[in-house]
């Protein structure tokens, strides 16, 4: 069977939340240092800063903690977590920040073994934690309720003029 694309997507490819051709972006550099919790202060400089539609650009740091929910969880059985104790590098942090984050983080160990997941907390920071966070200055990121799926899903809207 022959698909067609246009931008980038193919013809059975589902767009479940966009909001048009794009848009204007800000960025947000910042540190963190040890003990502080990275998911926590991530929440609180988007609060302090006011970001509608913010998400991760890039992250590098270590963290002593990390509490993480695993592939195989779903809506009916969350319950599919790691709780993780011990010195690991951030090898790569991903995601949305809106109130209900949906980030996702790869841990490197002391032997170089990698472990990741969806973030629930606990990220302790070791030494430090230096991340660049975007802001789609044209966008709002919110969540609702998927039924499909049954997690609250990103909604991607276009922000009104007003709002800017």
């Amino acid at each position: 069977m022959r698909r067609s694309c246009v931008s980038g997507f193919s013809s059975s490819s589902r767009i479940m939340s966009s909001a048009g051709g794009g848009s204007a972006l800000r960025v947000h550099a910042v540190r963190f240092g040890p003990g502080q919790e990275l998911l926590g202060s991530l929440r609180a400089l988007v609060q302090e800063r006011r970001l509608r539609a913010p998400f991760i650009i890039t992250c590098v740091g270590s963290v002593t903690k990390a509490t993480l929910r695993l592939a195989n969880a779903t809506a009916t059985n969350t319950n599919e977590t790691i709780h993780l104790s011990g010195r690991y590098e951030i090898v790569s942090l991903v995601g949305t920040l809106n109130p209900e984050a949906h980030l996702h983080v790869c841990l490197s160990d002391g032997g170089g073994r990698t472990v990741g997941g969806h973030v629930l907390g606990d990220l302790e920071v070791f030494t430090t934690a230096e991340v660049v966070v975007g802001e789609a200055l044209d966008l709002q990121f919110t969540r609702e309720l998927d039924v499909e799926t049954g997690f609250p899903e990103l909604v991607v809207e276009p922000r009104s003029q007003t709002e800017k």
